[in-house]
């Protein structure tokens, strides 16, 4: 497959354009790559290594096309303070350079770059290069993505819901903003299985799965199955109040499905107990902060008949 093919192949299964960041000192320069690329990516760019930085921070591009030599940081600097942190350090680096030797090379990929593009610029040859390694970006996310979703329910898995915690744990520490987590219980759902039988079961959470997942509304708000009939929300930027309203708000969702539970002792449909807790994450706190007491709010709602929402604050 070439990589033209190869690239329109991932977006498809992607579902957006490619983000390429380009990073150059010379306006010229990104003004060539700006002018090949605005038609196939959301094309961003950084004059500064500083500022490439914070925009793949930012923006989590999936291509970086860098030049070496820059007033101040240099390109080798970026690479290598990209590849050190794990926000950054699984986005592919190609370097722009007129540096020409095998040492420069060498060093290069040593400290993390995926390909060389020597200067003066050949549009044919950046293109192809660009599109290449963009399709093998993509192709790793899909992969990716496919390995962090639970193969019943469709949502995020346990895996998964790790990531989302550090990553909305580190920006709303950064931001020293609200951070909400709610985990979710199917009632009585063991004897669910047992009256209506496993396959039934199943159905069960596919449903309450994708109910919970329409019901956040904001594209940053998560759901992830945390295990077994145990689901977990993360709200990032969500204070107390809010987050008690989202937990109305699901648990009236779930009601709605209306799946017969004969055998609750809670409600006569399927229903849940939630656990919601928040936190303003700072300086020697841990997320397993979050999550115990999220736990311990969700077997307070158990422990006082289920079918209904607990809260806490931290802090």
């Amino acid at each position: 497959m070439n990589p033209s093919t190869a690239l329109e192949a991932c977006l498809t299964g992607l579902g957006r354009r490619p983000r390429l960041l380009v990073v150059d000192d010379q306006p010229s320069n990104i003004r060539l790559l700006h002018e090949l690329f605005r038609t196939d990516c959301d094309v961003f760019m950084a004059t500064s290594g500083e500022q490439a930085i914070e925009l793949c921070l930012k923006q989590s591009p999936d291509l970086v096309v860098l030049d070496i030599v820059m007033n101040g940081m240099s390109g080798h600097e970026v690479c290598r303070r990209l590849k050190a942190d794990s926000r950054t350090s699984e986005v592919p680096v190609i370097f722009v350079t007129g540096l020409a030797s095998e040492s420069d090379e060498a060093y290069g990929f040593e400290i993390g770059a995926v390909d060389f593009i020597s200067k003066p610029i050949n549009p044919v040859i950046v293109r192809a290069r660009v599109r290449t390694h963009l399709a093998l970006k993509l192709q790793g996310d899909i992969l990716r993505s496919i390995a962090l979703r639970d193969g019943l329910t469709g949502v995020g898995n346990r895996r998964k819901f790790d990531e989302e915690m550090r990553a909305a744990w580190w920006h709303c520490k950064r931001d020293q903003v609200p951070l909400s987590l709610i985990m979710l219980d199917v009632d009585f759902f063991k004897r669910f299985n047992d009256r209506y039988g496993h396959h039934a079961g199943d159905q069960c959470l596919i449903s309450i799965a994708q109910q919970i997942k329409f019901g956040l509304s904001r594209p940053y708000d998560s759901i992830a199955r945390y295990g077994g009939e145990e689901f977990a929300c993360l709200l990032p930027d969500t204070g107390a109040e809010g987050a008690a309203r989202v937990a109305v708000k699901l648990l009236g969702l779930v009601r709605e499905l209306a799946i017969e539970h004969a055998d609750s002792d809670a409600s006569p449909v399927v229903s849940v107990s939630l656990g919601v807790a928040t936190v303003v994450p700072v300086e020697g706190l841990d997320s397993m902060v979050l999550i115990e007491a999220a736990d311990e709010q969700l077997y307070k709602s158990k422990n006082a008949g289920r079918a209904r929402a607990s809260s806490t604050v931290i802090g």
